[in-house]
């Protein structure tokens, strides 16, 4: 991550540029590889109140850019707060790119295609019957966009695959579109 940090009408000090350099350090731990650039700049300002300060961050992400503006009298506090707020801005941004991925890929290679055999809703189980004719076991808490009751005998299904104790499993369930 590139970083660039500005102070206006101010002098750097050295807790700020720690404090800075630990936020840093924690974007990069929890959005590996995801900010591009961060920009951080101090200001002084005259029209907030005496000895006023106003953070301003501005991170690259791919496909979009991120500001976060942020006043207060104390620069540590401001700065705590203002990165704050851009980590929950950057989760958000995550999470939207990780459903529209989900809706995106209809089948990944490693997805299994399947026909619904056999359904308990009342038990919380079912088999589902592969590509390559195995019967798979399937428990409630594998379906991921249909629930026990709207599943019915021949209806298709996508699903992961694992080795259970009793044979091959379900990992995931979805229905198929």
């Amino acid at each position: 991550m590139e970083l660039k940090i500005e102070a206006r009408n101010v002098e750097l000090r050295k807790s700020w540029q720690t404090k800075i350099s630990e936020e840093q350090e924690k974007l990069i731990r929890h959005y590996p590889n995801f900010v591009l650039h961060l920009r951080v700049s101090i200001e002084a300002t005259t029209h907030y109140k005496e000895g006023g300060f106003e953070i301003k961050l501005v991170a690259t992400v791919p496909n979009d850019t991120v500001v976060v503006n942020r006043s207060g009298e104390s620069v540590r506090t401001v700065l705590t707060e203002s990165f704050d707020v851009l980590a929950l801005q950057l989760k958000e941004i995550q999470r939207k790119k990780r459903k529209n991925q989900k809706v995106a890929t209809a089948v990944d290679p490693g997805d299994r295609v399947g026909v619904v055999r056999m359904v308990s809703p009342h038990e919380s189980y079912g088999f589902i019957t592969s590509d390559d004719k195995r019967d798979v076991y399937f428990h409630e808490n594998a379906l991921k966009n249909v629930n026990m009751e709207d599943l019915a005998e021949g209806d298709s299904v996508v699903f992961g695959e694992t080795q259970g104790d009793k044979g091959p499993q379900a990992t995931w369930v979805r229905a198929a579109e």
